[in-house]
């Protein structure tokens, strides 16, 4: 995983949203454990308070389980795991047309260029 933080978020929303993915992405799945809060930080050069921000987040969002002695778990079903993926594309979207409209163009113009990007067709993003 890339820890590359971006100086406008606050470090622990990066985190959350990072983690987000990785459980998206099947990285972690229902039942995984997390890393502890202090090898994370050291992972990823962060106060071990952040993570434990991060983490608290998360838990109070109802991804992540707290056991007492033995860490944080992933609790997530598959119908917050389609709202979580659904709120993560919807931010990605917008994120995308804010950027595209700060080049002057339209909501048509970025649709029309969305449907001309061919890599869309076949699975091939053209990274």
């Amino acid at each position: 995983m890339g820890w590359k933080f971006s100086d406008d978020i606050p470090i622990y929303l990066q985190i959350i949203e990072l983690l987000k993915v990785d459980i998206v992405s099947g990285k972690y799945q229902s039942g995984d454990k997390l890393p502890a809060v202090r090898d994370l930080a050291m992972e990823i050069g962060v106060n071990p308070n952040t993570v434990q921000k991060a983490f608290a987040e998360l838990e109070r969002q109802g991804l992540v389980q707290s056991e007492r002695t033995s860490g944080r778990y992933v609790i997530i079903d598959e119908k917050k795991m389609k709202e979580l993926r659904d709120d993560l594309s919807d931010s990605y979207i917008r994120d995308l047309f804010v950027k595209l409209r700060n080049l002057g163009m339209d909501d048509q113009a970025i649709r029309d260029a969305v449907n001309r990007w061919e890599g869309l067709k076949d699975g091939n993003i053209g990274l």
